[in-house]
């Protein structure tokens, strides 16, 4: 199974966290079969929302400076993406709109 999480504390400075508003947004018409899931940091709280997605043996990506108001679709075409491949290597992330470039970190399965 697919795992997408976000950081439920990711702040921008004098702001309200945004992780809760972006998993609710995210879980509307996300495919069947990838658990979302809230959790208190993942440690890049210099570039809110931060959120990964990683599968059993498969490559799993980190981002970061993601927009909870505009880039739900994005992350639901992810989760599509991602579940397509067997090793969670996404050859091209141009699908992925803006999200692409909030893309920090890479770590192979």
């Amino acid at each position: 199974m697919d795992r997408i999480t976000i950081c439920a504390t990711c702040a921008a400075p004098g702001m309200a966290p945004g992780g809760g508003a972006l998993a609710d947004a995210v879980r509307v018409g996300l495919r069947e079969g990838v658990e979302l899931r809230l959790v208190d940091c993942l440690n890049v709280c210099h570039s809110p929302v931060a959120l990964s997605i990683r599968g059993h043996g498969k490559t799993a990506y980190l981002f970061a400076g993601v927009d909870p108001a505009t880039q739900a679709a994005e992350i639901r075409k992810l989760a599509d993406l991602y579940a397509e491949t067997v090793t969670g290597d996404i050859v091209d992330a141009r699908p992925l709109g803006q999200l692409r470039h909030c893309l920090i970190g890479r770590i192979p399965g």
